[in-house]
This record gives C-alpha cells, structure tokens and sequence, in this order.
C-alpha cells in the first residue's frame, strides 16, 4: 500500500489490493486501524472473493483542520480478516504525511479604555493550526503620540494552546482642560520564525486589530464652572457682605454701651429705686425688721384708706399669706408588677404651697401609668413607658392649701431595666415637687 499526502481539510484516496489464494470462497472484512482511523474510511468495507481472484478496495482519507490532527507522518493500518480463517487476518501498514496549516485566533479586551496617561488591555491569541509557532506582537500609530509595551513581547504556541498577553499604552503628556482626546491605533499578532516560502493561508495570521485610546482631561469641565463660582462669591463677600457685616457689629456693640434712662416714676425724690433703701411705710426705721428673702418690712402701722402695711397679701377673706420661702419636697414611689401603689406629700397645717415646678424620674425605664393629683385636681396623667425624665413649671404658682396633698398614683406594668443591665423585681418613680412655701396669718 503506498504513502499518502493530505493536508487538513482536504480529501485524499489510495487503493488497496485484495487477494483470495485459498481454494474456497472467503469474505474479508476490512478495518482501519491507528491514528488515522478516525477520519479514514474504506469503501466497500467487505469484500467475498473467489479461489483466485482479487479485488481493490478504497481507501479515503478526509482529516479535519484542526488542532487535534497535528502535521507531519502518521501510520495507517489496513486489519484484513477472513471470515473462513480468521487465524490468517493481516494487517497492512503505510504512512500518511499530514500537511501543515498555520491559523491564529487574537482577540483584544477592551476595544476602548479611557485614561488620564495610560491604559492596560489583554490580548487573547489562540493557536488554531496544526504545528507550533512562535508568535510576536506590534501595534501601530498614525503618528508617535503613545507607546506600546506588551509583556511578554514574544510567546510559544502549541497546536490548540491559548494565551494572553499584556498590553500597555501609554501617552506623552496630559490634557489638563477641555474634552476628552481619542487615539486609534492596531494591534497585529504575526509569527516570528523564519519561513522559507510564503504560505498561501499568510493573510489569515496578520489581520490588525482596532482599539482606541480615550484620553480624559485632568480637571474636568464642570470643575472650571464650579471654581469661578467660588471665586465670584469671594469677591462678593470681600467687597460687599464682609463691609456690611463689620457696620452692623460696630452699630451693634455701640448702642449696647451706650447707657439706658430709666423709665419716669421709677426713682425717688433722692434718686435711688424703690426696694433698694431701708424699708417701706412710714414705720421703716431702726426698729425695723428683715423678712426671709432679704427685703424689709416696715412696722404695720395705719393709713389713710385703711389698708395694712404689712408685706403679706390678702387672699379676699381676711386671711393673708406671710413671706414665704423656697421649698422642695420628694415622693419616691416603689410598686410590684401588675400593682398601684401612692405616695404623697402632705402641705403643713398653717401654710399654702405654690407649686412652680415639678419634676418626675423613670431612672428604670419602667411601663405602666402614672398619674399626678394636687389636692382634688389632677395635674397630668403619663405613660412611662414614654420618658425617663420629665419637668413641668408654671409661671403662676399652683398653690395647695394647708392639709392638702400631692398624690402620685403609679400602676406598674413591667418593670425596666437600669443602668446595671439587669432588669428589674419591680416599678421605681420620683416625683420632685419645688416651689414657695407661705404661712397663713389671721
């Protein structure tokens, strides 16, 4: 059987001779055995021959173009077995010389980086041909703006190999203002070893790819915009805001020096304010006495239209109500859970107190119901589970006469948690009530 040549892609044929020698009819049964044997065929594929003739069968050859069918010898096997003596079976033997192709698959990712002064892209080449090559990489400019730098430069493929390669570019200078700048260029993948005659397939491996490079400005346009903005407000606040500000200050700061008259009626015959001299009435002298709060208080004595002289003020019945003082009292309230429990505070027999302010504590974060009662009149009612401290002040006094009380009714619903983190066995509130403690004179 002789030698055969094929190159990938193409169809090839031999023949191959078949002989009966035997004195009886046989059938021979043919079958390619080897490399070869998956894109070799033989046609027909069984033979029956008579004591003495012969018959030539065909052999067709199509390898794929392919990586897989690499270039060069292979051997090709012919298994010839007899259906009547399978022990005489033989297999004949030739070599198939497999042509070379040469195809190379690139590909560029991205087509188009944008950049200030440099821009990295990844070339993908793979080795679509049967033999090994050694590929090389360039790139291109219509003028001499970029550089190129590919890493590495040059690179060994095998039949069905991929690699990728590294690709930098790289401007001379920067665009400070103004739009961005577009270079093209072409990146071309070609091999580099020495061919000695030109291959009808050469177009295939030199086609350049096209990407560009978008150059972008430093300082983009809407920065411009902004920076004269804030150059215009700074001229306005040194030449008209800042001027307008210092006049306002200074007419300001002199009016308040400036001394104030007082209002007619205010100072006495010798000049000094009322309340700032030694008593009032006409029983003020040495003997005189000094209430609490630090005020004088004349001796009572009549007048014309028949009213008292003392400090005190009368409440309409005859009864009037002394100088008081300051006086702040705590009602401190502990209740089980799902209980009510009171306190109060009792005013004394004999006075009245002006109630000015109040304060109330949740310290625990405690839920449930509190509520606030001076005397017959209830203040406020609060959830506690909506504060933790709470004031009220009044600037007219609330006054509680003398044996009258100032209840806090707490309903516990769930206990809290303190600062400890631990929650707590029950509900915990105070209550701190300030404000003018007066006695009551006949």
């Amino acid at each position: 059987m002789p030698e055969v040549t094929v190159a990938p892609g193409d169809t090839a044929t031999t023949g191959l001779t078949v002989r009966n020698d035997s004195d009886i009819v046989e059938a021979y049964s043919l079958e390619v055995v080897g490399d070869c044997a998956p894109w070799t065929t033989v046609e027909p594929a069984r033979v029956s021959l008579y004591p003495g003739t012969s018959e030539t069968v065909t052999i067709r050859l199509t390898p794929p173009r392919s990586p897989e069918v690499r270039a060069g010898e292979m051997p090709l096997g012919v298994r010839v077995l007899p259906a009547e003596h399978p022990e005489s079976v033989k297999v004949l033997e030739t070599t198939v010389h497999v042509g070379e192709f040469h195809e190379l698959h690139t590909e560029l990712v991205p087509r188009r980086r944008r950049g200030w002064l440099r821009g990295r892209y990844r070339l993908a080449v793979r080795n679509q041909g049967n033999t090994p090559v050694e590929v090389g990489f360039t790139a291109g400019q219509a003028g001499e703006e970029l550089g190129f730098a590919f890493s590495p430069a040059e690179r060994k493929l095998e039949p069905g190999e991929s690699a990728e390669i590294g690709l930098r570019v790289r401007t001379g200078k920067p665009v400070w203002f103004g739009a961005p700048v577009v270079w093209p260029f072409t990146v071309d993948t070609a091999e580099t070893a020495d061919q000695e005659e030109p291959r009808r397939d050469e177009s295939a491996v030199r086609v350049p790819l096209d990407a560009e490079f978008v150059q972008i400005p430093i300082f983009p346009r809407w920065l411009l915009v902004v920076l004269a903005a804030l150059l215009a407000l700074l001229l306005a606040w040194f030449t008209l805001v800042r001027p307008a500000v210092r006049s306002a200050a200074r007419e300001a700061a002199t009016e308040a020096v400036q001394p104030r008259p007082a209002p007619a009626g205010e100072q006495g015959a010798a000049g000094q304010t009322p309340g700032a001299g030694t008593g009032t009435g006409a029983g003020a002298g040495a003997g005189s006495d000094t209430a609490p709060g630090g005020q004088g208080t004349g001796a009572p004595s009549g007048s014309g239209d028949g009213t008292s002289a003392d400090d005190g003020t009368s409440d309409g019945d005859g009864t009037s109500i002394g100088g008081g003082r300051q006086s702040s009292e705590t009602i401190d309230v502990q209740t089980s859970g799902g209980e009510t429990k009171t306190g109060t505070y009792r005013v004394p027999e004999g006075s009245v107190f002006g109630v000015t302010d109040i304060v109330v504590a949740n310290f625990q974060g405690d839920e449930g119901l509190l509520t606030i009662t001076f005397g017959d009149r209830k203040v406020t009612t609060i959830a506690l589970e909506t504060f933790r401290n709470q004031d009220y002040h009044w600037v007219t006094p609330i006054k509680i006469p003398e044996n009258d009380t100032v209840t806090v009714e707490v309903t516990c619903e769930k206990p809290g948690t303190p600062a400890s983190g631990r929650q707590a066995q029950g509900c915990h509130e105070v209550l701190n009530v300030s404000g003018v403690l007066s006695r009551i004179t006949q």
